[in-house]
């Protein structure tokens, strides 16, 4: 059975092995859209930049998490992560499923969801999230999370917005983007929409990101999304290279 799942809940998953799939409908005028994963800690930051898997770092070094390729079906365009949650390494508290347009906000964005597959099994979707931004200026989103609750692991429904792109939502979990050039600092500073609160199981809030954008390199940021500031910055000169369409025809 499909769960239609509401902004801010939660299911517990079976599943050991999932891929979530974002599917929106192309067309002319609509951004290109890519999906990428962020294995985050108990410190609420990654643990390096490897935790970061998205279309030009493919594959987690672990094996656990990997980025899949696009395809153009005739439900839409989808773009893909797939999680082994059984072999997740212990320090890594949740896995953040975020989206990013490019070409324009999401705004311009049509039918955009997130279904959420045991990959072993297949069949139809475990979960399915219609992805809706709050003001349409956003270019970046959290789409959902898989976190451990116990000896299991959940999957939450998210749709946090950010109108600072792929470079501020990484930035903001940690990973240290080394900035093209000087006129780069000056984009826009994150904008989240405004987040459900969070349940009284889980504990975890998504407060506002800050309203300055951040530095290169940055320094330590401020606590993000209700997690603990870490102890320190992380090391600087990851390359975030620029977004592009990346299809693979369904064969």
């Amino acid at each position: 059975m499909t769960h239609a799942m509401q902004k801010g809940s939660n299911i517990p998953l079976d599943a050991r092995n999932v891929r979530a799939v974002l599917r929106w409908t192309p067309g002319p005028g609509v951004p290109d859209v890519d999906a990428s994963a962020l294995l985050v800690g108990d410190g609420g930051r990654v643990r390096s930049d490897e935790d970061f898997v998205f279309y030009n770092q493919p594959r987690h070094p672990s094996g656990t998490v990997r980025h899949l390729a696009k395809k153009r079906l005739a439900e839409g365009a989808t773009d893909a992560v797939e999680a082994d949650l059984s072999a997740v390494a212990p320090s890594v508290d949740r896995i953040v499923l975020a989206a990013s347009a490019d070409g324009g906000p999401f705004g311009l964005v049509t039918d955009l969801c997130v279904l959420l597959y045991d990959a072993v099994a297949g069949g139809e979707p475990v979960a399915l999230f219609e992805v809706r931004p709050e003001t349409g200026g956003e270019t970046a989103m959290i789409c959902g999370e898989l976190y451990r609750r116990g000896e299991g692991w959940k999957f939450r429904a998210m749709g946090q917005g950010y109108a600072s792109g792929l470079v501020g939502l990484a930035t903001e979990f940690g990973i240290s983007v080394e900035e093209e050039s000087e006129s780069s600092s000056s984009s826009p500073s994150p904008s989240p929409s405004p987040s459900s609160s969070s349940s009284p199981e889980s504990g975890y809030g998504y407060p506002p990101p800050p309203s300055e954008p951040p530095t290169v390199p940055p320094t330590v940021a401020p606590p993000a999304y209700g997690y603990p500031q870490s102890a320190q910055a992380p090391d600087p000169g990851f390359r975030l290279p620029p977004q592009g369409p990346q299809f693979q025809s369904a064969r």
